[in-house]
């Protein structure tokens, strides 16, 4: 069974009614992207980032998997599948994807404010000003921010440099260090990209699907009898 390595970004989950701050100039839900996706905003004002990700959690519980979610999942009847997602949110764990590797953290997800471990599984509940990790610490999301290292960067590294397919969905690769997971394919394997702008790589097997993420994705399982 080939290795397929999906790299999915925030349009997979717009679908779902889920919008990020690039829709609306570095705004994102009214606020400025630097207060509340920074380490700087969180130091400066924790209380707003909390109610910030609270209301966001909130509204991610009442979001649905989209099309796009469900046969993203469904391609694990084909091939040996590893999701790599830009997304904060779990609608590719709740489409059925099961292996998902979060680059930018789960916002369902709370760990101490100077501590990546441990990670403690929060749902859809809010975190307060005075919750307190194992060590003490002030809770907080256990996200990416601006000015944040990626962790889980090399994993996803690996994976791409191991897939036999590589599925770019919903991002417009001008993000980094995520972006700079392509060019750890290996030369000749096929790279598909799936977004509605027009995306130009240095790379000759690459193939764009000019389409959102839903109608892409149905374009793209046409494909699926020539890939495996």
């Amino acid at each position: 069974m080939k290795k397929l390595a999906v790299l999915s970004g925030a349009g997979v989950s717009k679908e779902s009614g889920i919008n990020t701050f690039r829709d609306s100039d570095g705004m994102w839900e009214q606020y400025p992207v630097e207060e509340v996706a920074s380490i700087e905003g969180w130091y400066r004002n924790p209380a707003l980032v909390l109610d910030f990700y609270n209301a966001r959690r909130r509204d991610i519980k009442d979001r649905q998997p989209n099309e796009a979610h469900r046969i993203i999942a469904s391609l694990e009847k084909d091939f040996d599948v590893t999701v790599i997602t830009q997304n904060i949110d779990n609608l590719h764990e709740r489409a059925g994807s099961s292996k998902v590797i979060h680059l930018h953290g789960e916002i369902t997800k709370a760990r101490g404010e100077k501590s990546p471990q441990p990670v403690y599984d929060i749902g859809y509940n809010d975190i307060r000003p005075g919750d307190r990790d194992s060590r003490g610490e002030q809770l907080r999301p256990d996200i990416v921010w601006f000015g944040e290292p990626v962790p889980m960067i090399g994993k996803a590294a690996e994976v791409v440099s191991e897939c036999d397919i590589l599925l770019v969905i919903g991002t417009s690769l001008v993000v980094y260090p995520a972006a700079g997971l392509v060019n750890y394919i290996r030369n000749g394997v096929p790279l598909f990209l799936i977004d509605p702008k027009p995306i130009h790589l240095d790379y000759r097997y690459y193939t764009q699907i000019q389409d959102v993420a839903t109608s892409g994705m149905r374009k793209f399982r046409t494909l699926i009898p020539e890939l495996k």
